[in-house]
């Protein structure tokens, strides 16, 4: 694919739009964003505040830690760390640079002021609104479809912004294919896309080494490592399983993030990072199998949604079998076997919220991953009407997405349902 095509130019702007860093688990940052961009537009300290959120918001939102609140959980402390602690302009960064002094204010203004909570009424599936009071003054944000997307925002009668839903993800996934994915990759100047994925390496394997040495969560990493020993096969799940723990337990350092969540960003990042040094591949080998990792990663999270029953990281372990399958075989069949494969065995693995137990889903999805490429390797595979398995790889990920997005939507409410 040359520079005159026009996907070219689609591919190299998706990578740079979905590879993004941020600080915590991207769900609560969301509320974070939203309740320091409506204080910012309110001028004030907010008296009140009013949220309504949609389930599968609650979900990633109510168990996981939110760094800088002094290891405080769910949706009170995110909001409210971004009022008195955030900067909006930093997005998913928002609460980085949080000054300690105005930590421990965080629980004091929860105990002291009003906050309601509320599950909104709206069907958009990544749903976030806040209305903010001080004085007369009253701010309405609302946030639609991924974490930073302002749709509408007012201050008292005043419409400041109004926009219409976008629909990223179908388009996203109209627009690619593994096919032209991997003929992207083998074609593409690597200082189009260089910037983001050199810095998807240097946050995420800092993150993964963190929580391989520091104690956070269950220590999935760590116990991998302990239980299993250290050949190359271990690290690439422990490592990631690492950089899960860490961050799901109020770990302060970002991540790079893929198709709108650090765990995707570990997943397809830290497995095929390992296996690249073990390899002693040239960078420029990482950087085109770490490209198609995350390109694989996206183009089928894309037709399951932001958000939904189907956890996410099923898809990143795809993805980081992909890439692993190029360090040893760059052709399109390895890797379409591999992705096949690695969906017919995890493609079952369910999201029941951000929490502890993400890294280790995310030692099995990259375990699928592997696997999926040994199959290869060894001649075997998953064949057609086999399961959600149909003949060629795209029909396959089809399949996966109307699992997702519409077989699994009753499955969504219910598991909402339980957590309230």
């Amino acid at each position: 694919m040359n520079k005159n095509n026009e996907n070219y130019d689609k591919y190299v702007r998706i990578i740079h739009k979905e590879l993004v860093p941020a600080l915590g688990c991207t769900e609560p940052i969301a509320i974070a964003y939203i309740g320091s961009y409506a204080k910012d537009i309110l001028g004030a300290i907010p008296e009140k505040i009013e949220l309504f959120i949609s389930g599968n918001i609650l979900k990633n939102v109510k168990s996981v830690i939110v760094p800088n609140t002094n290891q405080m959980r769910g949706i009170k402390a995110a909001c409210v760390a971004g009022v008195l602690c955030g900067d909006a302009s930093k997005k998913l960064e928002v609460i980085a640079d949080a000054q300690e002094d105005k930590i421990p204010q965080i629980k004091e203004y929860i105990d002291t002021h009003e906050i309601s909570v509320n599950l909104s009424n709206n069907p958009c599936i990544f749903d976030i609104e806040i209305k903010v009071y001080a004085g007369e003054d009253m701010v309405h944000v609302r946030v639609s479809e991924f974490h930073t997307n302002i749709i509408y925002a007012a201050k008292n009668d005043k419409v400041l912004i109004k926009k219409e839903l976008s629909s990223l993800e179908l388009h996203q996934q109209t627009l690619m294919s593994i096919e032209e994915i991997v003929e992207f990759v083998e074609s593409v100047d690597l200082q189009d896309v260089k910037i983001p994925l050199k810095m998807q390496i240097e946050y995420n394997m800092k993150i993964a080494q963190e929580g391989i040495d520091a104690s956070y969560g269950a220590n999935i990493g760590s116990v991998l490592l302990s239980s299993y020993g250290d050949d190359i096969h271990i690290r690439a799940k422990a490592y990631a399983a690492a950089g899960s723990d860490a961050r799901m337990n109020g770990c302060e350092l970002p991540v790079v993030i893929c198709s709108g969540s650090g765990n995707q960003g570990i997943t397809a990042s830290i497995p095929v990072i390992m296996y690249a040094k073990h390899l002693k591949v040239e960078e420029d080998i990482l950087y085109r199998a770490l490209l198609l990792s995350n390109l694989v990663t996206i183009h089928i999270k894309s037709g399951v949604g932001r958000l939904s029953a189907f956890c996410g990281v099923v898809c990143a372990g795809a993805g980081c079998g992909a890439g692993i399958a190029y360090l040893h075989q760059p052709i399109l069949d390895a890797i379409s076997h591999t992705i096949v494969n690695a969906l017919g065995i995890s493609s079952g693995l369910i999201c029941d919220g951000a929490k502890a137990s993400c890294a280790a889903k995310i030692a099995m999805s990259v375990e699928a991953g592997m696997l999926g490429f040994h199959m290869y390797q060894n001649n075997q595979e998953f064949k057609d009407g086999e399961g959600l398995i149909k003949k060629g790889v795209e029909n396959t990920i089809k399949n996966i997405s109307q699992l997702a997005s519409v077989g699994m939507k009753e499955t969504d409410k219910e598991i909402i349902s339980m957590m309230l």
